[in-house]
């Protein structure tokens, strides 16, 4: 995003393996605080059925689960034999992120349209999203940028065994970020101030969600500036 993965990973040399090691982390953490992903883990921990931290961890860490092996399965074949994914796919996984983007920005608006958040609809009657769901929603959104990722390893560790295990590490490192984000959300969330006036904060949530999925899926067509 805007240069920040190329710098990060400028400072390793591809021999150290402290170095390796640290940058990879680095790229993991900063990795997880995409606009993108912070729009889906958003919408997704808001649309659920409660917002208790411990709820918003485990969807969080299931979503990062399912990033993470997208991310490895289809950064592997990149570190080891430069074989990247044909552009016309790569235009559609990225636009498939949009598009989840889409879905969970819709699902946000729907479930404040039926009052789920101003107490018109029991919690206990509105649906919630369960793991399974989190972690295909994770698989999808891993697809997003794969190339890129393996692209900053390769040029930066020239060992493969290491670039390998940079690559686990950075999508361990996501996985984790994620899972800490998400309990952000939900400890935001669950303060009662907060809770108080979300159903006014809902709309506006879902709407900037909404429109920065279509504009995500449109860039990633090329038929917007795209400048993640």
């Amino acid at each position: 995003m805007f240069g920040l993965d190329e710098s990060i990973a400028s400072f390793s040399n591809g021999t150290t393996l402290l170095v390796v090691v640290a940058v990879s982390m680095i790229l993991g953490l900063r990795h997880a605080s995409d606009p993108d992903h912070l729009a889906a883990v958003a919408t997704m921990i808001a649309s659920g059925r409660d917002h208790a931290a411990r709820r918003a961890a485990r969807l969080g860490g299931i979503w990062g689960l399912g990033h993470a092996t997208t991310l490895f399965v289809f950064g592997l074949p990149v570190v080891l034999y430069s074989a990247y994914l044909p552009e016309p796919v790569q235009k559609a996984a990225e636009t498939s992120v949009g598009f989840v983007i889409m879905l969970l920005a819709l699902a946000l608006l729907l479930r404040w349209r039926r009052g789920v958040y101003d107490g018109r609809t029991p919690h206990s009657h509105a649906s919630t999203r369960t793991g399974l769901q989190a972690y295909g929603i994770g698989l999808v959104h891993g697809m997003g940028g794969t190339a890129g990722v393996g692209v900053l390893l390769l040029a930066t560790i020239e060992s493969r065994p290491l670039a390998v295990a940079a690559l686990a590490i950075f999508a361990l490192c996501t996985a984790v970020s994620m899972t800490v984000l998400s309990t952000g959300f939900g400890l935001a969330l669950s303060r009662a101030p907060i809770a108080r006036t979300f159903n006014h904060a809902a709309p506006a949530l879902g709407a900037l969600s909404l429109v920065f999925g279509v504009w995500y899926a449109l860039g990633a067509q090329g038929l917007v500036p795209y400048v993640l």
